[in-house]
């Protein structure tokens, strides 16, 4: 039995395998049974441990720098913030046939900037012509498939059934009463749509070109509001497969093949005038 132990103990801390009984003798010797230890390549080293993880930096991330004027630009440096749709937390492999929906990530862009104006609360024009958003919703979308064919959309939903006003002496906005009747669905397809997952991820899909309105006869494809309500911006993920239902006149369909996501730091108040006179309000989009 002796020779038998000693032949296992002799075994290489780089083998691939361990007998029972040289596990056994090394643990009554006191000696590290640790994984990292038993590893046939020993610990991971501080680059391959970053790589295993995915931890290098974003190559379109950038971070805010500067005064408060260069951020409150259109052309401020931004920080961004990641929303993940809850199915994609489940524990295990993500089939093939699903990793292009499940493991989908969208990032805002400009998320300080947007955070500045939801901090003493968001105001939006909205005019008969079709105003455009100021801070304009971008965002960035990764783990799409590369050769899967999607659309990227936008509507405006309200957040609740009120109507607000703003009370000047206190500078806050307060419930006014029961909000208006529902407006006409609209519903902002992303012009660049239909595009491959590979061409999505390569660019920031921007909705700068997206109007409000608060004409309910508009029929110029603008988003239609009403004034003194509040609102959550959100954008879609739709896969070729399930667009069938897609229409600038009807809700954004729904199934496996959609996904949604929104920003709580961009809800906003739609105004057809400035009602806070904090001058964050009063930048214009260049």
């Amino acid at each position: 039995m002796s020779e038998r132990r000693r032949s296992a103990v002799a075994l290489s801390s780089r083998a691939h395998a361990f007998s029972v009984e040289a596990l056994i003798d090394w643990e009554e010797k006191g000696l590290d049974l640790s994984m990292e230890a038993l590893s046939p390549a020993g610990p991971l080293g501080d680059t391959e441990d970053a790589a295993a993880h995915g931890l290098e930096p974003h190559p379109d991330s950038e971070q805010s720098t500067g005064s408060d004027s260069e951020v409150l630009t259109e052309r401020t440096s931004c920080s961004f913030s990641t929303h993940t749709d809850l199915a994609s937390g489940a524990a295990g492999p993500v089939p093939a046939a699903m990793s292009s929906m499940e493991e989908i990530q969208v990032e805002l862009q400009c998320a300080d900037l947007w955070k500045r104006f939801h901090d003493i609360g968001t105001e939006m024009i909205i005019t008969k012509a079709g105003r455009r958003m100021f801070p304009a919703m971008r965002v960035k979308i990764t783990g799409l498939d590369p050769h899967q064919q999607y659309y990227i959309a936008m509507d405006i939903v309200p957040v609740d059934n009120k109507r607000y006003r703003y009370v000047y002496h206190s500078s806050k906005w307060m419930v006014a009463g029961n909000a208006d009747s529902p407006v006409p669905p609209r519903v902002y397809i992303h012009p660049d749509s239909l595009a491959s997952g590979d061409t999505w991820m390569r660019q920031v899909v921007s909705f700068d070109k997206l109007k409000l309105t608060n004409n309910e006869l508009d029929d110029q494809g603008h988003i239609i509001l009403h004034s003194m309500h509040k609102y959550q911006p959100r954008v879609h993920v739709i896969r070729k497969d399930f667009s069938s239902d897609l229409s600038p006149t009807k809700p954004v369909p729904v199934g496996d093949g959609v996904k949604t996501f929104n920003f709580p730091e961009t809800v906003f108040t739609t105004v057809t005038a400035y009602q806070n006179h904090h001058p964050i309000h009063h930048c214009k989009a260049q």
